[in-house]
């Protein structure tokens, strides 16, 4: 027996669009799914030193759902990388002002931390609102089962 090991080359990847609507969605619950698509792990193709995933578009982030306290408790630290520089914002404050910024941190944080980690976010568009822009592209509706 003369079995073969399937290895995925970055030029037999075959990519598609697909958006997703947030509203009421756990958000821990569609970023898992989301960092799996765009990843490529739900293919049978995957392979972990490629990137074979596909792009996500992501429309309504603000109207995504969190469990629990988090709506008040959830902060987000950023710093300026000077003295006394921490900035801290609840999810409250960051859904009222950035709401695409909560939805990318939760997908890049479930994404690997390696030398694939800035071609495979860049496959995620996330937008507040209806309107996306991407029509050219064709994307396919997908409900992920959260």
């Amino acid at each position: 027996m003369n079995m073969k090991t399937f290895s995925l080359k970055k030029e037999d990847v075959n990519r598609q669009w697909y958006v997703v609507d947030a509203t009421d969605k756990v958000l821990g619950r569609l970023a898992t799914k989301i960092a799996d698509r765009i990843r490529g792990k739900d293919k049978a193709t995957y392979t972990p030193h490629t990137d074979g995933g596909d792009y996500v578009i992501v429309i309504n982030a603000s109207k995504v759902k969190v469990t629990g306290s988090k709506y008040e408790d959830k902060k987000y630290y950023s710093h300026s990388l000077y003295p006394g520089g921490l900035k801290t914002k609840t999810f409250r404050e960051l859904n009222e002002t950035n709401p695409e910024k909560i939805i990318f941190e939760a997908v890049k944080g479930m994404l690997p931390k390696n030398k694939l980690n800035k071609s495979i976010i860049k496959k995620l568009r996330v937008f507040d609102g209806d309107d996306h822009g991407h029509d050219a592209q064709q994307p396919i509706e997908w409900e992920p089962k959260v």
